[in-house]
Parts: structure tokens; sequence; C-alpha cells
């Protein structure tokens, strides 16, 4: 565990950025509505080559921060954060692929004001279409995830997606288990203070492994509907579909044997491993 430090009050945005393309644009656009506080932002880029990051940071108050290869979401973001200085106490974590709504950062961080061991904050995020996305959930126990994991895509209301997801009910300002990555406002007491995203995941539940570890840390993960973005998803992992499908499987699997160690649990793991190089080979055919 890092150690502890003071951080100022200044807010910061850190963008993963991977041949963003137009996107990157959009969330710059519409970033600019939604906070009233002087924004810097960081283009953690993991070697795009369209040149969108680049002409991106021609914009006042955005620099690019080439991370020398293509290292995944949770390691570039660490570097954008640690590439902040420590006036710097609120950083968003966030896709290129966004679209914020008017005043969405500054409701973001109201929220945060009122929840002083809050140390991750999501808002509503909302799909082109207008659904409203699942992002904030209950961490994916050993019976819940391979629940979800079996039946998700062929029984959608069975019961373990259900609980997993937390869909029910109007979205409410709560606390959940873990808020997706796409878009986070960070206590940054908090990331330091568990060392951050872990980087042994390239993609996928690197978010849930977050939100598990602050909550364990005694910080809450606060999902904040007041605030709202768009999520339109899938430009950069659409560049290499297959192997994303395969990258979230081995994710999935490092998740749970991080939780379920010794012998008593070989059994199972094997079980829940070959399920899912099952589950795998059952996608890739249908793509």
């Amino acid at each position: 565990m890092t150690e502890s430090r003071a951080y100022g009050d200044e807010l910061a945005v850190v963008v993963v950025t991977y041949f963003p393309g137009e996107t990157l644009e959009r969330f710059l656009d519409t970033l600019e509505k939604a906070t009233t506080r002087k924004v810097q932002v960081v283009l953690a880029d993991n070697s795009s080559t369209d040149g969108a990051p680049e002409r991106a940071a021609e914009r006042e108050h955005v620099r690019l921060l080439p991370t020398g290869g293509n290292l995944g979401y949770g390691t570039a973001a660490n570097r954008g954060v640690a590439a902040l200085g420590p006036e710097v106490g609120w950083v968003v974590v966030a896709n290129a692929d966004l679209e914020w709504e008017q005043g969405a950062l500054d409701t973001l961080l109201e929220v945060a004001w009122r929840w002083p061991r809050g140390g991750a904050f999501g808002p509503l995020i909302r799909e082109p279409d207008g659904t409203v996305y699942p992002s904030a959930r209950l961490l994916p126990s050993l019976g819940r995830g391979v629940g979800h994991a079996v039946f998700g895509k062929v029984w959608k209301g069975n019961p373990w997606t259900r609980a997993y997801r937390q869909e029910s009910g109007e979205p409410t300002e709560r606390v959940a288990g873990w808020l997706s990555g796409s878009c986070q406002l960070l206590r940054r007491e908090a990331f330091a203070a568990v060392g951050g995203f872990d980087e042994r995941y390239f993609m996928y539940f690197e978010d849930v492994d977050l939100g598990d570890r602050l909550g364990r840390a005694g910080w809450s993960n606060v999902y904040a509907p007041s605030a709202a973005v768009m999520h339109i998803g899938g430009h950069a992992t659409a560049r290499a579909a297959s192997k994303m499908l395969a990258v979230h499987h081995d994710s999935a699997y490092r998740y749970l044997a991080d939780r379920h160690r010794g012998l008593a649990w070989k059994p199972a793991l094997a079980a829940i491993r070959a399920g899912l190089r099952l589950r795998l080979k059952l996608a890739t055919l249908r793509r």
C-alpha cells in the first residue's frame, strides 16, 4: 500500500487514448461545458498513430503524455495520474469516447463533498440510444460471477446477472461495490493509498479490482446519477475485438483467482478456467 500524503484541491482529467479518432475532440468540447472550474487534461496515450492526441494537445491546458507503448488502460491511467502535481486532489480517469452533459463534472464534485470517505464517484452513463448502462454494480462473488458468466448472454433475466448488475428501480445516489472505469472521479488521496490501478490487468476488471481494494481500505465507491455522460463505446477495442474478448476472460479469471487462494480453491478455479475457455470459444464462433 502506498503511503498517504496531502493533496491540494485542484482538478485534472486523465484521458487514456488509443487511436481515439474524432471522439477525443467531442470529449474535450463537452468537457468545457461540464465544469466551471479550471481543469488540466493529460492524454495518456498508448501509441496512437492517428494524430488525434497530437491535435488535441494543441488546445490550452491539454498535455500529451506518450506511454511508450500499448500498456493497457490501468497502466496508462496510472502514468497520467503520476504526472500530476501535488496540487491536484481530484482526478477524473476516463475513456476518450465520452460526451459530458452540461455541468456534469461540477455535479460530481458536489456529490464528492457530501461523502468525505468517498474514494471514487461514478456518473450515470447513457448509451447513444438513451438507455442507462448499469455502471454501478456489486462485486462479483464466486457464485454471482459464475452465474452471470454462464447465463448472462442466454438468459437475460437470470438472478445472478440481475443481482450483479443492480439495474432494478430508478437510479439513486448510493454506495456500490465498483464503478465503471470508463468515467470515474477519484479522490487522489484514496487512489494513492491503494496504489492506483493494478497494472497486471491489461484491460477489463481493473475497475472492479480498484473498487474492491478501495472498499477494503475503508473508502466508498459512490454512484452519482445526478451527473451524466454518454458513452459511445467500443471505438478503440473494436480494432482488435477478438483479442479483447480473450483479454476480458483472462482478466475475469485473474480477479477471481486473486481472491480465492490456497489448495482448497484449486479445483473450483480449474473448473472456472475451463468454463471461461469454453465460453470464449463459443463467443468467438458466434462473431
